[in-house]
Order: C-alpha cells, then sequence, then structure tokens
C-alpha cells in the first residue's frame, strides 16, 4: 500500500496518474529542479506497489517481482549498471543527489510484507510497517531538499507515519475486502471491535468510540511534526504545510461522517482546497 506519504500523495500536479491519490505527484509548489527526481522516487514507488497489490498474480510471482527491484538496487550499491531504464535514471540520481539506497530497501521491504502480512498486532507493530512504508519517502525528499537533520527526519516521520495511518483510516473497508486489516488488533479488541463487525460495515458505538481513539492519536501524531513546515523555507515549506493541512482534512471528514468510513470514504474535493489554504497560512 503505497502511504500517503509517498509522493503519489503529495498535492496537487500536472502529471496523469491512473491511481487515486489524495495528493498527486510533483506538486506544482515544488521548485521546478526537484520535480523530476521526486517523479522518478514515486516511480519507483507506485510501481513496486502495484507488484504488491494489483492485477492476479500469485503471491510467489508478486514476491519475485519486488525481489528483482531489489536486485538491481544492490547492482546500483556495487556500481554496475542495472538493466532496465527505470532504474539506470535511478542510479544517476541516488549518485548526483547522494540519496540512501537503504530507504529505497526499506520500500520494497515494506511492500513485500503486504504481501505476506495480513494484520499487525499492536501499534508499534503498524509503526514498524509505517517506518518502511511511508517515513523513507519523507526522509528522502529531505535529502533532496538538503534538510535532512537528525531534528527534521524525526518530524518528517512523525507527519509521514500519520499520513499512512489516515490511508488506513480512509481504505478500512477496501483493506478488508483485499484480506488485510492495517488496524491494531490489541485495540480492536480492548474496543469490542470484532473482524465480522469490520465485514459487516457496522459503524456502532463501540467502532466510533474505536476511531475516535485513532484519529485523535493520529491528529496528535501529525501535529507533532509540524514544525518541519515551519523550518523549511519558501515553496517547500509551503508544500510541507499543505500536506499537512490536508491530513488533518481529512481527519475532520472522518470526524463529520461520524466514523463512518464504510459508507461515507474521506476524499478531498474542490472546496476543501480553499480550507486547507487557510490552515497552511495559519501554520507559518
Amino acid at each position: 500500500m503505497l502511504s500517503l506519504c509517498n509522493t503519489g500523495r503529495f498535492l496537487t500536479s500536472r502529471v496523469t496518474i491512473d491511481h487515486y491519490e489524495n495528493f498527486p505527484v510533483a506538486s506544482v509548489l515544488l521548485p521546478a529542479p526537484l520535480r523530476k527526481p521526486v517523479e522518478l522516487i514515486y516511480r519507483f514507488a507506485r510501481t513496486a506497489d502495484d507488484f504488491a497489490d494489483e492485477g492476479d498474480l500469485s503471491d510467489n510471482e508478486r514476491i519475485a517481482l519486488l525481489a528483482n527491484f531489489g536486485d538491481e538496487l544492490r547492482l546500483i550499491e556495487a556500481g554496475r549498471e542495472p538493466p532496465s531504464a527505470l532504474f539506470k535514471d535511478l542510479a544517476t540520481m541516488i549518485a548526483e543527489r547522494r540519496l540512501p539506497v537503504s530507504l529505497f530497501h526499506d520500500l520494497l521491504s515494506a511492500f513485500a510484507q503486504d504481501v505476506t502480512k495480513k494484520s499487525y498486532t499492536d501499534l508499534p507493530d503498524v509503526l514498524d510497517y509505517c517506518r518502511r512504508s511511508a517515513n523513507p519517502v519523507g526522509r528522502l525528499l529531505l535529502v533532496l531538499f538538503g534538510a535532512a537533520t537528525p531534528e527534521n527526519n524525526a518530524w518528517s516521520d512523525n507527519i509521514c507515519s500519520a499520513l499512512q495511518i489516515i490511508n488506513f483510516l480512509q481504505d478500512i473497508a477496501i483493506d478488508h475486502a483485499n484480506g488485510r486489516i492495517y488496524l491494531p488488533q490489541d485495540e480492536l479488541a480492548r474496543y469490542g471491535v470484532s473482524e465480522a463487525q469490520l465485514a459487516a460495515r457496522d459503524a456502532n458505538t463501540t467502532w466510533r468510540h474505536f476511531m475516535a481513539f485513532q484519529v485523535e492519536r493520529t491528529r496528535s501524531m501529525l501535529l507533532a511534526g509540524a514544525p518541519l513546515g515551519r523550518v523549511l523555507t519558501g515553496r517547500i515549506g509551503l508544500e510541507m504545510r499543505m500536506i499537512i493541512a490536508g491530513g488533518e482534512r481529512i481527519l475532520r471528514k472522518i470526524e463529520n461522517a461520524g466514523y463512518d468510513v464504510f459508507r461515507r470514504r474521506p476524499v478531498l474535493r474542490s472546496h476543501d482546497w480553499a480550507m486547507m489554504c487557510a490552515r497552511t497560512l495559519s501554520l507559518r
């Protein structure tokens, strides 16, 4: 599952994408020299994510395709030319921009996990997935921005993990239909929410209490990273503040739907952008 923090979920773009995205790739807010590298990171992540999720491939075939991507990354690490056009472009960008190859491996690890792991025991288990599915893209972008300090990385991790969890909360019904539950199992049990209830799409009182807890905790995580939007300057800082505002807006829509994401899946509409812009200005 490609998270909101991956470049596929970054703000408005002129790039056409065939997938639903909250924030399409390579925002026009980004400085022009950064758009091609961001698009390339997105193409890598989107293609690998599709290996895990799309089509009628067997699990073994999906794992093999992801393993092949890993092999091409290792050729880059060894200073050898990879065979595919995508990885030739990646090799050039990684060398020019000094991007850590380990972060690309982390993404592949998360996508492979989507093939083999269908549920998550507790919040640390979920966050470990986020650490590999979402956080690497934020860290790669900070390297591109020349702002990959330890403090900035920590703020970015909070934002990216929160955006990944927001994506989970949006897509509960879709994920369950695909045999996956990204919600912490111990918390579902604590609130008395069963898998049968998920299957029935029953947004009863116990469900609303469970979701209210998830939304509030995720909002706190998202806002814990908000200083990054003030530390980053210019158009990049504006981009980051818009991303945070978009995440907040989705959480508000979940609340306004009475937490019934089964029947009212929250998405950003045209009228949401004015609210997001106002929130962006308030976060400066």
